[in-house]
């Protein structure tokens, strides 16, 4: 099973009777998910069962949803609009009255002004208006899988990545783990050192307590309690992939262990190159962070 991406595109078009419509769907990333439609007038009663269909397929993301329909009416003839063709001869009388030299129009030119002739449309009933709803929403099934595989395939190009950023910190790991100031020999000689300086001039202190306080420092200083569970979260993290999504939040909660990691990681390093391995680990963290923010 593999992981998708929140982000995608897809649109179908179809026909029907006197109808022809297009649907638009995007989709980008989202904590949740939440649906944006914009229905023309008159079909808002697809507005749930829309939303019931992105429901069935998706779990995360911003979807935004269009529907375009154009409806080319059969005519069944057409009729005069007396009332409107009453109101224009009685201002051309007016017009007579104030002005004896203007001519009474004539039939072709009141025929001629427009909404005096108007077109007859066939009524639509209520049977064949929802078998039209039921056409055009069953159209927007091909566009959602369209989108499913969409995302699909841009989950697939982005597990290639996500597996390479989790081998570089593993590779890092080893490198930590390699590293002489993440030893515990190499630590414990460190601390030896600085007690005898301490010691020669304050010859006073107490060895018990100077022992204590190095032991103290050893388990301080010692980074392979971090070690150990960035390997675990590794091998949570490839565990998620492998089973597919849904599961960005998971590997979101990841994310925020791995950096929990690497930080105290960095702040127990004495040395240089401890360090400079650790702001490398955090560098691909962050990498693979970004990317996961776009998992389904």
């Amino acid at each position: 099973m593999s992981i998708h991406s929140m982000t995608g595109f897809a649109r179908t078009s179809g026909q029907y009777g006197n109808y022809s419509w297009t649907w638009e769907v995007r989709s980008v990333n989202g904590k949740g998910l939440d649906i944006r439609m914009r229905l023309p007038s008159g079909f808002d009663a697809l507005d749930l069962p829309v939303r019931n269909a992105f429901g069935k397929l998706f779990t995360r993301g911003n979807m935004s949803v269009s529907l375009n329909v154009s409806h080319n009416q059969e005519q069944a003839g057409y009729r005069v609009n007396h009332e409107l063709l009453k109101q224009l001869v009685g201002v051309m009388q007016d017009i007579q009255k104030d002005i004896p030299t203007v001519s009474a129009p004539s039939v072709d030119g009141l025929m001629g002004l427009r909404g005096v002739i108007e077109p007859i449309e066939e009524s639509e009933s209520e049977e064949e208006r929802a078998d039209v709803l039921k056409v055009i929403l069953s159209s927007l099934e091909n566009a959602l899988q369209s989108l499913l595989e969409h995302r699909g395939s841009e989950g697939a190009r982005m597990q290639e990545v996500l597996d390479t950023h989790l081998s570089e910190i593993a590779d890092l790991c080893t490198k930590v783990e390699a590293c002489a100031a993440a030893q515990p020999a190499a630590i414990k000689a460190r601390l030896v050192r600085q007690l005898k300086d301490v010691m020669a001039d304050l010859p006073e202190l107490d060895e018990e307590r100077i022992a204590q306080e190095a032991a103290v420092l050893m388990t301080k200083a010692d980074v392979r309690e971090e070690l150990d569970r960035l390997r675990a979260h590794i091998d949570g993290a490839r565990d998620l992939l492998a089973k597919g999504s849904p599961c960005g939040r998971k590997l979101d909660f990841l994310c925020q262990e791995f950096n929990r990691e690497a930080n105290t990681l960095c702040s127990k390093a004495q040395d240089v190159d401890l360090t400079r391995i650790g702001l490398d680990l955090k560098a691909v963290i962050e990498q693979f962070r970004e990317q996961v923010q776009n998992i389904e």
